[in-house]
């Protein structure tokens, strides 16, 4: 056990430890009620003077962008014959080259 175990131990028999205890079981108890207390709170708050419940209110109006709009379609072709594909990228052979 560590030093901190052992001292909590120590700790919960005597009166003091047990009101320790008790005290941060109540802080533990008051701090999730104000999370859960700001949870249910509204959360219409003015954004640059503009009243959400207006319906006459302007606002900005809300575009539209496509996720795919830069989508093209690469339908298969036709391949070439493969020996002149294979030409088109092959390095040219060079003018002083000895072939065997």
């Amino acid at each position: 056990m560590s030093a901190q175990s052992h001292a909590w131990v120590a700790a919960i028999g005597s009166a003091d430890g047990r009101r320790a205890i008790f005290k941060s079981a109540v802080r533990g108890v008051v701090a999730a009620t104000a999370i859960m207390a700001a949870g249910c709170t509204p959360a219409t708050t003015r954004v640059a003077g503009i009243d959400p419940a207006d319906p006459a209110a302007r606002i900005a109006r809300v575009g539209y962008r496509s996720t795919v709009a830069p989508y093209t379609a690469w339908r298969p072709s036709t391949p070439a014959p493969w020996r002149e594909r294979n030409d088109s990228v092959a390095p040219k052979p060079r003018g002083n080259s000895h072939e065997h």
